[in-house]
């Protein structure tokens, strides 16, 4: 049901197939994890199938190790019309202490669509707690300044 669950956490053991050449997990690999996480929270509040429009701010901030049990959280932090902004958490740890350190974080903004493909509205979320008012200032503040990023980018965008 829409509207509903707000926040969802992947839980796997990152694997060999995951490892860089300098042995530890491949940025590649974190992405395509947040990515997985971000469709699994946005399906989940909205209801519906949902494209990313936007991954980004994103801080690798420690290494994930081949054989860490690895949580992927994703939180709806903002709604717009069809969008939502998701704060994603990357945890990661060993598999024998239940202490994990977060690794990566980052903001992805998911849209459902109908079946056509067409943006659709999203139920929204009102943050009811300090914290979570703070992430909805946060998404808004980055949302003005990924607009003046935009602006300044397109004089590098060929026509």
């Amino acid at each position: 049901m829409a509207g509903i669950e707000r926040e969802i956490t992947l839980r796997f053991l990152a694997e060999p197939a995951d490892v860089n050449f300098g042995g530890k997990v491949h940025g590649g690999a974190v992405m395509k994890w947040i990515d997985l996480a971000a469709y699994a929270c946005g399906a989940g509040w909205s209801g519906k199938y949902c494209i990313t429009a936007y991954a980004g701010g994103i801080r690798f901030l420690k290494p994930i190790h081949v054989g860490n049990i690895v949580e992927v959280t994703g939180k709806v932090i903002y709604t717009g019309r069809t969008s939502m902004h998701i704060g994603i958490d990357v945890k990661a740890g060993e598999p024998t202490s239940p202490l994990k350190q977060l690794t990566t974080h980052c903001v992805v903004i998911m849209v459902a669509v109908d079946e056509s493909g067409v943006a659709t509205q999203v139920p929204e979320w009102v943050p009811t707690s300090e914290k979570d008012i703070k992430l909805r200032e946060s998404a808004i503040t980055l949302m003005q300044m990924r607009k003046k990023i935009g602006d300044e980018m397109a004089a590098h965008v060929a026509e």
